[in-house]
């Protein structure tokens, strides 16, 4: 199908149907929230703001909001039941990472090589904060798609961006009020662990609806192109199983 009429069609109706795309979005949602985990996630980068000064925060968010994009693309295309395949791609995905890396960083060094330390500070993981982040990105990214996908009926399809901004700020949201508790409780003081979630909840949402026009191009073409516009009208909500 080369892009023309889009058709609306509950989730059940496109089952056994040929997807065009569906296989790439969802290798673009597993390696953005790899790579943001990897390569985003140790380093504290800072930013200079007028007044303020120099402001100091995660590299990862610049990234893993992005995730949430394509799984607001993935349920809004394709609805929830495959959504929902793709998250626990995602989170079989992350726990391949975590033993990979707590492996490798802990095979015995060659006596000739000097790179253990570096590959420890880069790779070494606090089994508290993996954890935390498992937990969170499998709860928020579910809360996040069964939103989406109970406002595209309620809205009966119009106005995306209310459902995609509506349901970052509650995937995001259960996301930061897992994450910074299970990973830092009673190792920061209360005060700053609430001033972190608050601000990193705000950022991500931020994030996720100046993205909103790239959102809504990408939704389009999709569309388009599969010349499908899927309906959660008689789903089954479950996050327990991966069978669309």
């Amino acid at each position: 199908m080369d892009g023309g009429e889009v058709r609306a069609l509950p989730a059940a109706a496109i089952e056994g149907r040929r997807l065009l795309y569906f296989d790439y979005v969802m290798a673009a949602f597993v390696t953005i929230l790899l790579l943001s985990n990897v390569i985003g996630a140790g380093k504290v980068a800072v930013v200079g703001l007028p007044v303020i000064g120099d402001w100091p925060f995660g590299a990862g968010i610049l990234f893993f909001p992005m995730a949430y994009v394509i799984g607001d693309v993935l349920t809004e295309v394709y609805g929830y039941a495959r959504a929902r395949r793709c998250i626990w791609a995602g989170f079989a995905a992350l726990l391949f990472m975590a033993g990979m890396a707590w492996v490798v960083v802990a095979l015995p060094p060659a006596a000739g090589w000097g790179g253990q330390a570096a590959y420890e500070a880069v790779f070494g993981q606090v089994p508290r904060i993996v954890l935390a982040s498992i937990i969170a990105f499998w709860a928020g990214e579910f809360v996040n798609s069964y939103v989406l996908a109970r406002m595209k009926v309620w809205t009966r399809g119009r106005h995306l961006w209310t459902r995609t901004i509506g349901s970052t700020i509650a995937g995001q949201g259960v996301d930061s009020l897992l994450f910074y508790p299970i990973a830092f409780y009673g190792v920061w003081d209360n005060d700053t662990l609430a001033i972190v979630l608050v601000t990193q909840w705000v950022l991500k949402v931020g994030w996720e609806a100046a993205l909103t026009p790239v959102t809504y191009l990408v939704v389009g073409w999709l569309k388009r192109r599969e010349g499908v516009d899927v309906y959660d009208e008689a789903t089954d909500f479950t996050p327990f199983r991966t069978r669309v």
